[in-house]
């Protein structure tokens, strides 16, 4: 076991992956087998069922995609950028293999090929990158990926701090703000970093899983390759037909790759295709690419692309009270951003000081090598590979400092060497320069603790030697340590809120929820709690079939008070009888904690008050997410649109501009919809993005909320007031005044749940004055239960029923009449189950008349 380090780090990126290691004190990037320092992230499987990674596969599967547009059928054998659908239930078919691949296989072929290029040792642990807006269900597909590659430890490393960690081991600016923009092939990261005497601390990140090089891959397709063909041939056929235009939209992307690749270091590219790489036109015509494309040209097409990833970093900046010019340096990580246009705009609309001294390409896998030099081997690979017969040793000591010396302590153990251990035992530390030795002392039985001297800004390998009393050499395990010294990591943040579903007491609607201790940016390993959690039927002890669940869910900044469905869910907690040692009543409480260790790895604990008893509760690692229907997705598009415009037709929200904003953000998507209703990939990054416009859209409703409530609880009063002078009596009037003091109260703390149960109670009083056959008091009821309830009712248009509601109540405050009223809701019940409509009081009479 020479080390007890890890040592190894893979960039497993989306369109090219990369593996270091620490060698003579420096992360050294192994080269693959076509000697580069990068392999594309592709898989082939060939007809004698081989499989083919790396750059041979990447070759075949442009000639695959040339050859599917020509026979339009799809019957690759190569694939790519499976990264971006990690955590899905997304199958791969292979035709060749008779089967179909999940993300985590695939990927696994890549940690095998990048495994390969490391011919001296057998490597057991690894440490491995992830964006950091990965979701846990899509880190935990890593860590699968890791298994099924045969690496037994894994450890996860947010990509953004992994780069600060190789940029940070050089930099000057050892007092500092640091932006490290992360734009890969797939995915988009932020991170903001502190640094204060070398020591780097993770404030606050952000990203989109869905933003990357292969986005604007698709948008020079789309917006300067289709068009340029559409110029000079007839591809009516292809345009008017989805299927038929994915397959040369996918035959295009690579000439799109090419171009962008190539514009990234000159100004202008020429795009050529060969004369049969295409199939004729409709009318015949040998289609062929002669294109040539300038930085004039791409900029208009890119620039929005770049503008999402910049925009993530302002609103960063500005959810932390900074500006660019704060910033001492901003670093830059992933292929897309050796672009000149790109590095233009940064210095344009973030700061001047972007720092292009490191390789975007590899400084993440350099990066994860140095980390990996600081994470001990699990207790199981160590003991699976400990050689006995040497003298086994612990050591103590801080993997990385900002000191220029470091106590370490050293001792033997006993138990775990089955050598001959002598009575008197030196050790001397020589640095690997030869320039320090520490000189030989003995190590007792207590131990002994040795300061060593480092040299500055890097990683300081220190060998190991014991000697007997009589000098001879005797072999050790460990036989070496690493420290590294100029730069030393804070703990990673959490990049989500982690929480549930729960009642907001003020507005009684259900809204995500963070526990307490997981909300974003918390330090990990972290732990949350969330008490009073109350059980929905009661658990009768060993019964499985006696259970309640409690989804678990990530959440955005901006997430809490959100509906649930607007964020990512994770698992469910399922507790059961099975988990109780006794009888345990319905409405029990429930204490829930949650552990996350370093790579985000949960345990949760279940305490029940009322029996003084806890238990763990089994997380399952293999969840992932279900294929998006692009019919469902097109739905839920326009109801977010009918949204929109309900808010506007109300008036009371006057920022007209962010109602645009919202409205164009919308039509973006459904434009990027319909270019690839069958892509997997591009329906996640849909609804991905849609769920943040729902979440501005309800934030928008949820602030003009108050001033509708407050509007219809001092009409309704006034209407009270009217109606009791009128038909009241001595009784009403006392309940009247009641009213007319808590009002003030209500309005004062802008609470809608107490305003709309006001609300219900003076409508009720109303009621009881008001003669039977003045008014449409079934129709008034039964529009104000769908109000109160509106949440649990399984509506098949949302937005529709929610318009009814509001014009309903707006007439009953007004002058109501059945003739009036029955057509709302008439439509309203309409708009729900049958189901639902058979249970709900005086539903019969009124549709009978």
């Amino acid at each position: 076991m020479g080390r007890m380090k890890i040592d190894y780090g893979i960039d497993l990126g989306t369109t090219n992956s990369s593996i270091a290691r620490m060698e003579n004190d420096e992360p050294v990037i192994k080269k693959t087998d076509t000697l580069k320092d990068t392999m594309p992230s592709c898989i082939n499987f060939n007809k004698k069922q081989s499989i083919i990674v790396g750059d041979g596969a990447s070759n075949v599967f442009r000639s695959d995609k040339l050859r599917a547009l020509k026979s339009l059928k799809s019957d690759t054998n190569t694939f790519i950028e499976f990264k971006r659908t990690m955590g899905t239930d997304k199958k791969y078919i292979s035709s060749n293999m008779n089967k179909g691949f999940t993300s985590e296989e695939l990927s696994s072929e890549v940690l095998k090929k990048l495994k390969s290029f490391i011919s001296d040792e057998d490597i057991k642990s690894i440490v491995i990158t992830v964006p950091a807006n990965f979701t846990i269900n899509q880190k935990d597909a890593t860590t699968r990926a890791a298994k099924l590659a045969g690496f037994e430890h894994c450890e996860l490393l947010q990509e953004p701090i992994a780069a600060s960690m190789a940029y940070g081991l050089n930099s000057k600016n050892k007092n500092d703000l640091w932006l490290v923009f992360d734009l890969g092939g797939g995915t988009f990261d932020v991170a903001l970093l502190k640094v204060e005497d070398g020591i780097m601390k993770v404030i606050d990140s952000g990203g989109d899983n869905y933003l990357g090089g292969k986005n604007i891959d698709y948008a020079i397709v789309d917006e300067v390759l289709l068009p340029a063909l559409s110029k000079n041939f007839n591809i009516k056929s292809y345009l008017n037909n989805s299927t038929k235009l994915e397959y040369l939209q996918n035959a295009l992307k690579d000439f799109a790759e090419d171009a962008k690749i190539a514009l990234s270091f000159s100004s202008s590219v020429d795009i050529l295709s060969n004369l049969d790489d295409f199939p004729a036109d409709d009318e015949g015509n040998e289609i062929e690419l002669d294109l040539k494309i300038t930085e004039a040209i791409l900029e208009p097409v890119i620039k929005p692309i770049f503008q999402k990833a910049i925009n993530i970093c302002k609103d960063l900046l500005k959810r932390n009270n900074l500006l660019g010019s704060h910033l001492g340096a901003l670093i830059l990580v992933g292929g897309p951003t050796y672009s000149p246009i790109l590095r233009k705009m940064l210095k344009e609309q973030i700061t001047d000081k972007v720092d292009t001294s490191v390789d975007p390409m590899t400084v993440v896998a350099k990066g994860a090598a140095l980390y990996a030099s600081t994470i001990n081997v699990s207790e199981q690979v160590a003991e699976a590979t400990r050689d006995k017969s040497k003298i086994q040793l612990t050591l103590g000591y801080e993997p990385t400092t900002v000191e220029m010396e470091e106590f370490v302590t050293i001792k033997i153990d006993y138990e775990k060497t089955s050598a001959n251990i002598p009575d008197k035992i030196m050790s001397e530390f020589t640095r690997s320069d030869k320039a320090w030795s520490s000189g030989k002392m003995e190590i007792d039985k207590m131990g002994v603790v040795i300061e060593l001297k480092l040299l500055s800004a890097k990683a300081n390998l220190f060998d190991i030697i014991l000697f007997d009393d009589k000098g001879n050499q005797l072999l050790c395990e460990p036989n070496s340590l690493s420290i590294i010294q100029g730069s030393k990591v804070g703990s990673a943040i959490l990049p989500y809120n982690i929480g549930i579903e729960a009642k907001s007491k003020t507005t009684d609607r259900p809204g995500f929820t963070a526990f307490i201790g997981l909300e974003k940016n918390k330090s990990i390993p972290a732990k949350g709690v969330k008490n009073g959690l109350k059980t929905q039927k009661q658990l009768r002890p060993g019964m499985k079939e006696d259970f309640f669940k409690i989804p678990i869910y990530q959440g955005e900044y901006n997430a809490e008070g959100s509906r649930a469905s607007n964020n990512e869910h994770v698992y469910d907690i399922i507790i059961s009888g099975q988990d109780v040692p006794s009888l345990l009543p319905e409405n029990s409480d429930v204490d829930i904690t949650l552990y996350v260790d370093n790579s985000e790895r949960m345990k949760i604990e279940a305490y029940f008050p009322l029996l003084d008893h806890t238990c763990e509760i089994e997380i399952p690692t293999n969840n992932v997410q279900k294929e998006i229907e692009a019919n469902w997705l097109k739905s839920e598009l326009n109801k977010a649109k009918q949204s929109i415009i309900m808010i506007k037709q109300e008036g009371i929200h006057k920022d007209l501009n962010e109602l645009d904003t919202l409205s164009n953000e919308i039509s973006e998507l459904d434009k990027l919809l319909e270019q690839g209703k069958s892509d997997y990939d591009r329906k996640k990054q849909v609804l991905d993005n849609l769920k943040r416009v729902l979440k501005k859209i309800d934030q928008v409703q949820e602030n003009t909320e108050w001033p509708r409530v407050e509007e219809e609880l001092k009409s309704v009063f006034y209407s009270l007031e009217e109606t009791n002078r009128d038909l009241g009596n001595p009784e009403t009037t006392a309940i009247v005044n009641q009213f007319k003091e808590q009002a003030p109260i209500i309005i004062k703390e802008r609470n809608v749940k107490l305003a709309n149960e006001l609300v219900e109670n003076m409508r009720s009083l109303g009621f009881s004055i008001l003669d039977v056959g003045l008014g449409p008091r079934l129709e008034i009821g039964l529009i104000h239960d769908f109000n109160q309830n509106f949440n649990t009712h399984e509506w098949s248009d949302r937005n529709r029923a929610r318009l009814l509601i509001n014009q309903g109540i707006q007439i009953s405050a007004n002058n109501p009449t059945k003739e009036r009223l029955r057509p709302i809701v008439i439509e309203l019940f309409n708009l729900l189950p049958k189901a639902e409509r058979a249970v709900i009081p005086g539903a019969g009479d009124l549709l009978i008349h």
